[in-house]
């Protein structure tokens, strides 16, 4: 009997974790949507919040810059400080974020930190435990955590932003580690990884103070200390924020010309004049649009054509089939194909070019391992060569890349470019050839045999 009663208590334990398991993933998905950021932010204004450190402070001096006279932006000019999470102050300064939050609506934050974080701990043994040990990465690791699921739960939509190269060695290798913990963190609760350690650095992955800005001009970026940003180096760091948020912006957009994306009033401001027209409906059929507008689905009443636009009516045909019947005659079937009206917003969302602020289309897949257990797919789309043809697909295994990168095959140089390191650089003419242009000299013509004494030379008869 003891042996049944733990064979239920651990059947009871799997099902509880199978019944949680859910709940939890929900949790962290919810109030994001199909786009990172709502497409309905309160008043239409999307209110921007920076948190963090020093370098925060510089990311928001560049972003004010760069996208403060956006009109669906409202960005916040002082900074959320968060310096550390390391240390004991970081408990209060999390917890005032969080009743922050309660009170203020923020929409996006952008999120800086880590320089003063490059330091040991202190563990329950006693000991210090260096950057990057598992003591150390334990405990960054769930801080970490602790500050992202605060801002989850707030609905907001955050961009993480990574520690750039540093002059120092050992501070180089310090950032490199927290930029790990900070990538998988992001990935695993879902928000933004903004990689700002190969912006600024050279072409062999090293520390550079300068670098192209914005503009491209070479520009000082870095200031004395190796760590902080010049003014030109805060914009371009702001840069790689701007260009992930513009494009979630613009999905968002998108999203909202969805119809049936929101509820009846945020509809009403998408399209005035269909609201306008639902609210001039009286009687039964108000009645039937009010129930309907309850279950996401508001019944509008017929456009006049001047308002439709370019939509497209429904329209029914019919056709004939003969088929043979039971008893072997032939029988004429009618069959009516029904199709419905298109709205002129579902076929401009359809036949809309793809904008340059839209993420390009998907490429071949690579993968590649990681700490944790944890798979990162990269993406490598081929340039169109404009021919307007498609080439045709080859397979994965055979693709330049692949050979090269993954399997490690040196690539066959071509003539003349180079890598070719062949002997004579360029081709000379044969000997056979050179010779029959130019006849030999007198001196090296082969003389007749001189015949041999006693012997006749005559041909026998």
């Amino acid at each position: 009997m003891r042996w049944r009663s733990g064979l239920v208590v651990a059947l009871l334990s799997v099902l509880a974790a199978l019944v949680g398991a859910p709940t939890s993933v929900r949790a962290q998905d919810e109030g994001l949507g199909a786009s990172y950021v709502t497409p309905f932010p309160t008043g239409d204004v999307y209110q921007v919040a920076v948190i963090g450190d020093w370098l925060a402070e510089g990311v928001l001096d560049g972003l004010v810059e760069l996208m403060g006279g956006d009109a669906r932006l409202q960005i916040q000019r002082r900074r959320w400080p968060l310096m550390t999470l390391l240390r004991s102050e970081h408990v209060e300064d999390i917890r005032e974020i969080e009743q922050r939050l309660k009170k203020e609506t923020v929409n996006v934050a952008v999120v800086m930190l880590g320089v003063q974080d490059r330091t040991s701990i202190r563990t329950q043994s006693g000991k210090r435990a260096p950057v990057g040990s598992d003591e150390w990465k334990g405990t960054y690791v769930a801080r970490v955590d602790k500050l992202m699921k605060v801002l989850k739960q707030a609905s907001v939509a955050v961009y993480w932003v990574g520690l750039p190269v540093m002059r120092r060695a050992d501070a180089n290798e310090d950032a490199q580690v927290q930029n790990e913990v900070f990538r998988e963190r992001a990935y695993l609760n879902g928000i933004k990884f903004i990689d700002s350690f190969a912006g600024f650095a050279d072409e062999q992955g090293g520390y550079s103070a300068h670098g192209p800005d914005v503009t491209g001009k070479q520009r000082l970026l870095r200031d004395d200390d190796g760590i902080h940003f010049t003014e030109a180096g805060n914009r371009k760091l702001a840069y790689f924020v701007e260009r992930e948020l513009s494009r979630d912006l613009t999905q968002a957009r998108n999203e909202r010309s969805v119809p049936l994306a929101g509820s009846e009033s945020e509809q009403a401001r998408i399209n005035p004049a269909k609201a306008a027209a639902t609210q001039g409906v009286r009687g039964p059929q108000a009645a039937d649009a009010g129930k309907a507008g309850q279950w996401g689905a508001a019944v509008v009443p017929a456009v006049p054509p001047a308002a439709a636009g370019s939509e497209q009516k429904a329209e029914n045909s019919r056709i004939a089939l003969k088929t043979i019947g039971a008893g072997g005659r032939e029988e004429v079937l009618n069959i009516e194909i029904v199709r419905p009206a298109i709205p002129a917003s579902i076929i401009a969302h359809v036949a809309r070019r793809e904008s340059p602020d839209k993420p390009s289309a998907m490429g071949d897949q690579i993968a590649d391992q990681i700490s944790s257990g944890l798979t990162v797919l990269s993406s490598i789309t081929p340039a169109s060569d404009g021919g307007g043809l498609a080439k045709a697909k080859m397979s994965p295994a055979q693709t330049p890349y692949f050979r090269v990168l993954v399997k490690g095959e040196r690539p066959a140089p071509r003539k003349g470019r180079a890598d070719d390191h062949s002997w004579p650089r360029f081709e000379e003419p044969a000997p056979a050839a050179a010779g029959a242009a130019e006849p030999p000299p007198a001196s090296a013509v082969t003389p007749p045999p001189r015949p041999q004494s006693g012997r006749s030379t005559r041909p026998r008869g």
